[in-house]
């Protein structure tokens, strides 16, 4: 039996056909739409999910992968390891870790699975499932990783800007007339996700001046509190992207490696958790200690 298995859910933005190329187990998060149950990369694609939302009084929200849904996850895995390190989204920002935390320590799963909550989310989360993935071919237990996994639980950084506002005030998180006053002067709020709390850090009139803020404030980080990694080459540098044609995002990425030379920049499309509550042509920028 092989030794130490890695498992996530799609809110790092790892699709299935590379969960299955990667060697991971992977949990499709659900969200509802309209009433109906829809789960991530299963039921529906990217494409058709932006479709549906950006119909006038659609209502979609995020749902809890259920204790059953977890369970077959690592008991699938556990039919082939012994161990099973699974990484769900931070647990400042859904419940779901804490559920998959408190079920790791029952008798059937206690010093089998250990679930890490390393308070990352997108693509902060997918550089820890790919250090783990690493860890885990080189033979190193799952207490090892999830150790060291955890010790690094606030070294990333994630800025977002919200390209549409509509969309935060059909979830509550805006009033109406905060989101007209918005559109009418064209901001575009940036919004931070620092280990895990998700609060305001901008506001911008326009994308262009959007892109700037987040670059600016991306160097701030990378040559402030995480410096030290840098030196060593230890930080990955990502974007991601929310329904945005091709051009758009390839010019995003060049604004980046301009800001930024040397680094290889991850790029992903959020997962559909995310996209239900900010819509689509929204971009971030983020980076992430490399705990390996």
């Amino acid at each position: 039996m092989q030794r130490t298995a890695i498992a996530t859910d799609t809110n790092s933005g790892i699709t299935q056909d590379e969960a299955d190329s990667l060697g991971i187990f992977l949990l499709p998060m659900s969200f509802t739409v309209n009433g109906t149950n829809y789960r991530e990369g299963i039921d529906i694609t990217q494409e058709e999910f932006y479709k549906i939302i950006e119909k006038p009084g659609t209502r979609a929200s995020t749902t809890q992968p259920s204790l059953a849904e977890i369970s077959q996850l690592w008991d699938k895995a556990l039919e082939k390891y012994a161990e099973v390190v699974y990484i769900p989204m931070s647990s400042g920002l859904s419940s779901s870790c804490q559920t998959a935390i408190g079920l790791s320590h029952t008798d059937n799963y206690e010093g089998r699975v250990y679930t890490v909550d390393n308070r990352r989310i997108s693509v902060t989360q997918y550089q820890s499932v790919i250090d783990a993935k690493i860890m885990a071919d080189r033979g190193m237990s799952a207490k090892y990783i999830y150790e060291e996994l955890e010790k690094d639980a606030d070294e990333s950084s994630i800025y977002i800007m919200v390209n549409d506002l509509g969309f935060l005030k059909r979830g509550g998180r805006i009033t109406a007339a905060a989101a007209l006053i918005a559109s009418v002067m064209n901001l575009k709020p940036v919004l931070q996700i620092q280990g895990d709390k998700l609060d305001a850090y901008s506001k911008c009139r326009g994308v262009a001046s959007a892109k700037k803020s987040m670059l600016k404030a991306m160097e701030n980080d990378l040559s402030g509190r995480f410096a030290k990694y840098c030196k060593h080459k230890r930080m990955a540098l990502h974007i991601a992207y929310s329904d945005m044609p091709y051009s758009e995002v390839e010019s995003w990425k060049n604004d980046t490696i301009e800001a930024f030379p040397g680094y290889d920049v991850h790029t992903a499309p959020l997962s559909l958790s995310i996209g239900c509550h900010i819509g689509p042509g929204s971009l971030a920028i983020a980076c992430s200690k490399i705990t390996i």
